[in-house]
């Protein structure tokens, strides 16, 4: 795959990741009224039981597929000891690693919300996130994402700073609790955006890793779903949104993700994925009749900026003669 294919995936992956917000409001509308919690705890339970059943199905396929094979080759050995050597105890690390990183995003990312506002805990949690996957990246592979990583991620920064209402003075009173809060979001998306990295890089398919790293956070969330007063989930409105956040924003989305992740640096995907915002703020104009003011138009150039700055080619220099 190309990596123009990849970005492109990564991108789509986003634009399912923006529908999430839609979602939630458009189920509130139709009576559907759950807690922010417990809407995060839907969306990773169902959503990663569906990515688990994917992989499932996904390694069965492969399975027959390379049995018959086998058969006709007459080498039915070969594969399976490869198969075994990928699920070393490092790579089950790397699996409750990232499981770690799905669930503790929700409640964090919550919790800098409801302390600092919409505005400054999104700010935080989506404009550190590129930079601290960037710097995790580093560290673990002693490479530095480079100058026009830094310059895009910035830019794109600031143009999710004006799309929160930032800049028109969206933010209230800032709680040490709340910034902790949205910094632990965007750790714990570094961290999960790394270990499916690292999943990857061993050979593990896009299919296995998601549902893998999904299929554990499900069971690590589904106490809070039980807990979290579930009953929205029986109206029609709380049933369709629970199936959009699950098939839509987890399971095709997190699906993408993967894909376009395995040809990726995480830092770049991490940037790429700040198209999340855009796609929140048209939705919220065109479907829910928001506001549409001068500092989203400057919020979206300044994105749409950040992410030329990381995604077009350099000219190649002209030989002469």
């Amino acid at each position: 795959m190309t990596v123009r294919a990849s970005r492109w995936l990564i991108v789509l992956a986003a634009v399912c990741f923006g529908t999430t917000g839609t979602a939630q409001a458009l189920g509130a509308l139709g009576g559907a009224q759950a807690s922010a919690t417990s809407l995060g705890a839907a969306r990773i339970v169902f959503g990663g039981a569906l990515l688990t059943i994917l992989a499932f199905a996904v390694a069965l396929a492969e399975r027959r597929r390379r049995s018959a094979g086998a058969d006709r080759d007459g080498d039915s050995d070969r594969e399976p000891g490869r198969v075994r050597g990928r699920l070393r105890g490092s790579s089950v690390a790397l699996v409750l690693l990232g499981a770690a990183g799905v669930a503790a995003y929700q409640p964090a990312f919550f919790t800098g919300t409801a302390q600092n506002g919409v505005a400054v805990g999104t700010l935080v949690a989506l404009g550190s996130a590129p930079v601290l996957t960037g710097l995790l990246e580093w560290g673990w592979f002693r490479r530095p994402p480079g100058i026009r990583w830094a310059c895009a991620t910035f830019v794109a920064a600031m143009g999710v700073a004006a799309l929160s209402g930032l800049y028109s003075g969206g933010g209230g009173p800032v709680t040490a609790l709340g910034i902790a809060g949205s910094l632990g979001a965007a750790a714990s998306y570094a961290v999960y955006t790394l270990s499916t990295k690292l999943l990857l890089d061993r050979g593990w398919s896009p299919t296995t890793a998601m549902g893998a790293t999904f299929g554990t956070a499900a069971v690590l969330m589904l106490p809070v779903l039980l807990a979290s007063n579930p009953a929205w989930l029986a109206q029609p409105a709380g049933l369709a949104t629970a199936a959009w956040l699950a098939v839509v924003t987890t399971a095709l989305a997190y699906t993408l993700f993967a894909r376009g992740l395995r040809g990726l640096p995480a830092s770049q995907v991490s940037t790429l994925t700040l198209v999340e915002p855009v796609t929140a703020t048209a939705l919220g104009i065109f479907l829910l009749h928001e506001d549409f003011t001068p500092a989203t138009i400057c919020g979206i150039l300044l994105l749409v900026t950040g992410l030329a700055i990381l995604t077009v080619p350099r000219r190649m220099p002209v030989r002469a003669g």
